[in-house]
């Protein structure tokens, strides 16, 4: 059996604000009114490339929507390097499997989601892995508004 993991550890939550600049938020809104367009917003503000994953938009903060990660061109650069999950827990697990799929270093499942066998999968692959966090929050508690 595992030992428990931390999952929301504040260090790993820095190692990946600090190290990883392309961000697919899946679930990213154009509707202002959502968190996740507010925090693909403030990660744009921050220096952050983002790509947003849902399949009900075309557009959002002035780039192309894909509907899921295996969508995004394998071409792109540079390549998604953290997926930002806005999901409801349940239904987290199918995101997380093409994180690992398209090789992203990382997997950040926003605060209250929570999926201990979807946090395996991806830390069992080598992805870093933070849930129940916010890096909206923690990115200028950590490292300050405008630096990156």
């Amino acid at each position: 059996m595992n030992a428990p993991r931390d999952w929301s550890d504040p260090n790993v939550a820095e190692h990946i604000l600090r190290s990883y600049r392309a961000w697919a938020i899946v679930g990213c809104s154009s509707h202002p009114w959502r968190a996740s367009h507010g925090v693909s917003r403030y990660l744009l503000s921050q220096g952050y490339e983002i790509v947003p994953i849902n399949p009900n938009e075309k557009l959002v903060h002035g780039r192309l929507a894909y509907p899921d990660l295996a969508s995004v061109p394998t071409e792109r650069r540079p390549p998604i390097e953290v997926v930002d999950i806005f999901r409801r827990s349940e239904l987290v697990m199918p995101h997380v499997e093409e994180a690992i799929s398209i090789g992203a270093r990382a997997v950040w499942m926003q605060l209250e989601v929570w999926n201990e066998a979807a946090a395996r999968l991806a830390a069992d692959a080598g992805l870093d892995v933070v849930m129940n966090r916010c890096p909206a929050i923690d990115h200028p508690a950590m490292i300050g508004a405008g630096g990156a």
